[in-house]
């Protein structure tokens, strides 16, 4: 720690000013927060806002809607498979260039997308924009963390809250594109935000230094990629209606990948200089909320991808409305998650958990059922706020979870987090989608998974009690 006139102090691999102390540039670290906001913010917008514009896409590129749905499906591959990997690099050659060259990559491929003409192009255009916004979150994380010195645990668990509001937005946003006759603007309005970002955070953020580490642990890195590449194609192949659990396109890719995971994790446990230290994969704390951010990805992100299919399959609402029932959760969100945030260093991580996983556990089993003396789209509405309360109770205390246990490694643990929460998505929807594409009762199979979610929120009630508990700062 160096102290100046300034009273400024070192945290991670930046230079910050303490807040409260003479010069403390408050106003700066609000703005450097809206700027690393409206990056996250634009990286998971584009996780669902194809989602609306896929008939639309298949239409004017001349493809199937099987081949259309890739370019959602590759740009989720792509984030699992980054995520922890720009955590590392964060980490270790500091926040900002990895930051820059993220947005710079995501601007870039979505120009590219929003003038593809061929939709192979399009679905390779996608794998690389994946990249850019799969690297965003990790060391946006670090640098809020960072440039907050003692308040980072609140600012942190504002921010990484940012994440799931952005996947309610994005059918909204699609819709609006496509009603209006221009579904290439669902990626060409990122340029203009992508190069805004860019500017501000060359001049606003701090240069950083990076970590001296040792040389680079390229086969763990290999190991990692190809095992969760293989396992996601795996997975994802189940939602083809054509390929069931005997096909080898499922058991080749998960048995291939489930292999090279298993290298990777004892590489981990034993190499003098890990990608990824052991410890933060099954240590003390670590390991349950790994699989706390699995079962929750699959219950909560599956959960805001499935809802407007299944508002029209079983209550047959339109398309446009369907997708303003997202609104709902993420009035919730907001209504709460400031609150939740501010409230951690008092009640702890275990009681917001624990409410929030019930909360949206009700949430979800209203959404099962069928109402009587209200419309579908007004119960779907209040049920979806419900679960909306729930996730902004829960998750301002899961993101920041086990923080205190690796403060020194914030953007490797934020990608190991986001990777397990889109790994449990993944999983969740080929899974669903496949089940519903093998019913006779489509409505029927979508209630039949919701309750499957709420079970699964439910059973981490009890898993929260095994998270080391933390008040304060951390």
């Amino acid at each position: 720690m160096t102290t100046t006139p300034t009273a400024s102090i070192e945290i991670g691999d930046a230079r910050h000013v303490a807040p409260g102390a003479p010069g403390a540039a408050l106003p700066r670290r609000k703005i450097v927060f809206a700027v690393v906001a409206f990056a996250l913010m634009m990286a998971s917008v584009d996780q669902t806002i194809v989602a609306t514009a896929l008939h639309t896409i298949q239409h004017e590129l001349d493809g199937s809607l099987a081949l259309a749905g890739w370019t959602i499906t590759v740009y989720g591959l792509g984030q699992v498979t980054v995520m922890p990997l720009a955590g590392w690099l964060s980490d270790r050659y500091g926040r900002k260039r990895v930051f820059l060259v993220a947005i710079a990559i995501f601007t870039l491929a979505s120009l590219s997308c929003g003038l593809a003409t061929n939709m192979y192009v399009l679905i390779a255009l996608r794998a690389v924009q994946s990249i850019g916004g799969g690297a965003i979150m990790p060391s946006a994380t670090g640098i809020v963390a960072d440039h907050f010195g003692p308040n980072r645990d609140r600012a942190t668990g504002l921010f990484t809250s940012i994440f799931p509001l952005g996947g309610a937005v994005g059918p909204l946003i699609g819709g609006a594109f496509v009603d209006g006759g221009a579904w290439r603007g669902i990626f060409l309005v990122n340029v203009p935000v992508g190069i805004a970002v860019i500017v501000l955070a060359a001049v606003l953020l701090p240069r950083g230094t990076p970590s001296r580490g040792r040389r680079a642990d390229i086969p763990g890195i290999l190991l990692m990629v190809g095992g969760l590449l293989a396992l996601m194609l795996g997975i994802t192949a189940l939602s083809d209606p054509a390929i069931g659990a005997d096909d080898w396109r499922f058991f080749v890719p998960v048995v291939v990948g489930a292999a090279l995971i298993a290298l990777f994790l004892g590489r981990m446990a034993t190499a003098a200089d890990p990608f990824i230290p052991i410890r933060l994969i099954a240590g003390r704390g670590f390991g349950v909320m790994n699989l706390t951010n699995l079962l929750l990805g699959a219950s909560v992100i599956g959960f805001g991808a499935l809802v407007p299919l299944y508002a029209q399959d079983r209550f047959h609402i339109a398309p446009l409305p369907s997708g303003t029932l997202l609104t709902a959760r993420s009035i919730g969100m907001i209504a709460i998650a400031a609150v939740a945030t501010f409230l951690l260093r008092r009640i702890g991580y275990r009681i917001p958990m624990m409410v929030g996983f019930g909360l949206s556990a009700l949430g979800l089993l209203g959404a099962a059922l069928v109402p009587t003396d209200v419309t579908p789209y007004l119960w779907l509405s209040l049920t979806g706020a419900l679960t909306g309360l729930g996730q902004g109770m829960a998750l301002p205390a899961s993101n920041n979870a086990i923080m205190q246990l690796a403060g020194d490694r914030v953007s490797a643990v934020a990608g190991l987090r986001g990777m397990f929460r889109q790994v449990g998505a993944i999983f969740a929807i080929s899974i669903t989608t496949a089940a519903i594409a093998r019913s006779d009762d489509i409505g029927t199979a979508f209630a039949i998974a919701f309750l499957v979610f709420a079970g699964i929120l439910l059973a981490l009630v009890p898993l929260t009690l095994l998270v080391p508990e933390h008040r304060g700062r951390w």
